[in-house]
């Protein structure tokens, strides 16, 4: 009889496991859980693992060769910068990832920070408190609407994130443009960065964050975006530089951002977006992917992704 393969997940506790079924795993191999893991305490952890599932514990080289039998990690998320690969390579380790399991969750979080701050919503709220009561009429018009019907949706970023965001924008009524890369020709309909720069009302960010992508929107870009215009990121923190963000936003070079992500994670070291008191700018804590379905979808990909191993099958595997 063929030994169950031993499983070791690092950090469950960043799926808020709570209110999960776990049982698609449970059924797929013998599992040890940890709530949280340092980074001291991996090597030891995975030393007896066939299989390390993680969603942002760091895996580094020397971990991962001295864990002689690990044949397997599956990461809980998208994202695996996490992962050491080239010595998953070297060691003949496979990686796979989950993909597009939060698609339904980050869009709707992305209109919903769209939607705030069209309508100013923190403005509005802090008015209707300190100043409302006293108006001399039945409303008040301090803080006005952005009608988003007519306006032109920048994509940056076009994959089944990008595609379902441009599906509900426009069923809103707007003009979706896409992004080419930056520097690069367009292609496809698309439209090059700088004319997504000035044209766009609204652009929204569905990129990944890479070496190409770090610090894509800076001062420079801001300087070239309409006065008007708003930026919405539910990507990666390091996408856009925060402290030019923040000064774009005080100098009124756009009108106001949304960021669910930040460079780091927890923010421990403090962050100027967090500074930052402006209404203009609304911060959410990474929490958009985080819907019960998506997360249960998650622990589904897991699951697929060790029987897909198993039977050599590459979907979502990334080496």
């Amino acid at each position: 009889m063929t030994q169950p393969l031993q499983a070791v997940f690092l950090d469950q506790s960043s799926l808020n496991p709570t209110d999960l079924d776990f049982g698609p795993l449970e059924a797929v191999a013998n599992w040890q859980w940890f709530s949280q893991t340092s980074a001291d305490q991996v090597a030891s952890r995975i030393e007896q693992a066939d299989i390390v599932a993680c969603n942002k514990v760091i895996l580094n080289k020397q971990q991962i060769v001295n864990a002689q039998r690990l044949k397997l990690i599956i990461v809980a998320a998208t994202g695996v910068n996490n992962i050491d690969l080239d010595a998953c390579r070297e060691q003949g380790i496979a990686v796979y990832n989950c993909q597009s399991y939060g698609n339904e969750s980050v869009v709707q979080h992305s209109f919903a920070l769209l939607f705030a701050l069209a309508n100013q919503l923190t403005a509005n709220h802090q008015a209707a408190i300190q100043k409302w009561p006293n108006a001399s009429q039945f409303c008040l018009l301090d803080h006005l609407p952005m009608q988003l019907a007519g306006k032109t949706f920048g994509l940056v970023g076009y994959g089944s994130l990008g595609k379902k965001a441009a599906q509900v924008a426009e069923a809103l009524g707007m003009k979706v443009i896409i992004s080419a890369r930056k520097g690069q020709a367009t292609s496809d309909g698309r439209v090059s960065f700088e004319q997504l720069l000035k044209q766009a009302d609204i652009i929204s960010l569905h990129c990944p964050l890479t070496a190409e992508t770090k610090d894509l929107f800076s001062l420079n870009e801001f300087k070239q975006m309409q006065a008007h215009a708003l930026l919405i990121n539910t990507a990666r923190g390091g996408i856009v530089n925060e402290t030019d963000l923040v000064q774009a936003l005080q100098q009124g070079l756009i009108a106001g951002a949304a960021s669910d992500v930040l460079t780091e994670e927890p923010p421990v070291n403090g962050n100027p977006l967090l500074e930052y008191r402006g209404a203009n700018l609304i911060v959410t804590p990474h929490m958009a992917w985080s819907s019960s379905q998506a997360r249960q979808t998650i622990i589904e990909q897991l699951a697929q992704n060790i029987e897909n191993f198993r039977h050599q099958n590459d979907l979502r595997r990334i080496c």
